[in-house]
């Protein structure tokens, strides 16, 4: 049955303003009952409408029409509109806008697919973001404007919106959902993105306090892994998790009791003294981080100067520090660190990068994301390489041993055992059974072909 937004629309704006007389009469009502008082104003006008449509059309409307209108009444009211059906669908990974006519649906399977507007007209489709945007709790209200034609916010499920107006002909938004928020180790085993031998080695790795980065390019999986890792920390330890929206949602899990969870705050798009006010950056809270007695830092993604305390801290602390980083490639990882370092402050050096990150680094790990979807396939997400950083070498570069890697010649992509990391024996102390990285094909190895497992034999 198809939805008349017009009077949607209509009913919101009389259900808003009496919400708004109420609000003056009752300040501080919690948002449990703002929401039970707004369900029965919204039937309320729904009746109201209904005897009018009976009127205009000469029959009644039937149940399942009202229903359906108050539903999407208390949906753009407290929810997120048109767009709320989309988020309730727990098999939608992204969803991407670009302009009101053009909405596209990205499928944990793999599919991308259009599907209807959102939105009738572009204003109405700012006037929902704005919405969500003064709704939103735990942030600052944050706004759209020609003054400030950018938008970023945490919505209640955890999603992660990106807008855009002004310098694009239409909005522009992005909606990264988080379908994996509480994943483990065990649980990404199960889903192909590391095999056991590998996820005995990164638990040993959390728990023998190394420095680890994860890499990888956009949307690989590399928050999705670095919350799995999460889960190694003892749940006594304390720890501070620095984010510019939170996506880890440690503080969340039900397993960790003394997480310290900080993140960054845009600015009101106000300049006092050439400063932007209001403006907390991941900077701000890395130095903060460092005076809250905690045992780790761990950075949801490092992309700025934030690097630099990044570095510090893991080569000041005790270890167990972890972040993600965006790169292409393993063989590029340092070049990146370098390039932020070189962004952060005029006196930095390649040479200085390159020396904290020898000395900071114990571990990169690099997850790769294969898309077969346009030849019938699945977007494939995995671990392919483990770098162990061993120190400074020729050239003043970081030198790494490649302890996990791909096996193109036997048509293996996925990290399977290359070699013993120097580190061991901290490892072995961890609880890591050496042995498992005697198997060159690692536990991938039942799943090749025989000849192949023969050759790794």
């Amino acid at each position: 049955m198809v939805v008349d937004y017009g009077a949607v629309r209509l009913i919101k704006k009389q259900v808003g303003e009496r919400l708004t007389e109420l609000l003056r009469a009752r300040p501080g009502l919690s948002q449990a009952a703002q929401e039970q008082q707004g369900r029965h104003l919204i039937n309320e006008q729904v009746a109201v409408w209904s005897d009018a449509e009976a009127v205009k059309r000469g029959v009644a409307t039937s149940p399942r029409e009202d229903a359906l209108i108050a539903q999407a009444v208390f949906d753009l009211q407290f929810r997120a509109g048109r767009l709320q059906q989309h988020l309730d669908n727990t098999l939608v990974e992204n969803i991407f806008i670009n302009g009101y006519a053009d909405v596209w649906l990205d499928f944990t399977d793999g599919r991308r697919v259009r599907v209807a507007p959102v939105a009738d007209s572009d204003e109405e489709l700012r006037e929902l973001l704005r919405d969500l945007a003064r709704r939103t709790t735990g942030q600052a209200e944050r706004s759209l404007s020609t003054a400030d034609p950018f938008l970023a916010l945490r919505l209640a499920d955890g999603s992660r919106l990106q807008a855009v107006i002004d310098v694009t002909p239409g909005t522009y938004m992005t909606i990264r959902r988080h379908s994996m928020r509480h994943a483990d180790l065990p649980e990404l085993v199960s889903r192909g993105m590391l095999d056991s031998t590998l996820e005995a080695f990164l638990r040993a790795c959390v728990r023998a306090e190394k420095n680890v980065m994860i890499v990888g390019g956009q949307a690989a999986g590399k928050t999705t892994l670095l919350r799995a890792l999460l889960k190694e920390i003892d749940p006594d330890e304390r720890f501070a998790t620095l984010e510019t929206e939170f996506e880890l949602f440690a503080h969340e899990n039900g397993y960790h009791q003394q997480v310290v969870p900080m993140e960054a705050r845009e600015s009101n798009g106000e300049m006092v003294a050439g400063v932007a006010a209001g403006e907390i950056t991941l900077m701000d809270l890395m130095y903060r981080a460092l005076r809250m007695t905690l045992t780790r830092i761990v950075v949801g993604e490092v992309r700025g100067p934030e690097i630099v305390a990044m570095l510090q801290a893991m080569t000041n602390g005790a270890g167990g520090n972890l972040c993600t980083l965006h790169a292409i490639h393993p063989s590029v990882v340092f070049d990146r660190i370098a390039e932020l370092y070189l962004l952060a402050q005029a006196n930095m050096s390649e040479s200085l990068a390159y020396r904290q990150a020898a000395n900071g680094l114990h571990f990169i790990v690099f997850v790769s994301s294969v898309d077969e979807t346009k030849i019938g396939g699945h977007r494939h997400r995995f671990v392919s390489h483990v770098l162990e950083v061993t120190g400074i070498g020729e050239g003043g570069r970081p030198e790494t041993n490649q302890i996990f890697g791909p096996r193109p010649e036997w048509g293996e992509h996925r990290a399977v055992p290359l070699m013993l990391p120097r580190c061991i024996n901290d490892l072995r102390r961890a609880g890591f059974d050496a042995s498992l990285l005697n198997t060159p094909a690692g536990a991938w190895g039942a799943a090749l072909p025989l000849l192949v497992r023969e050759a790794a034999l």
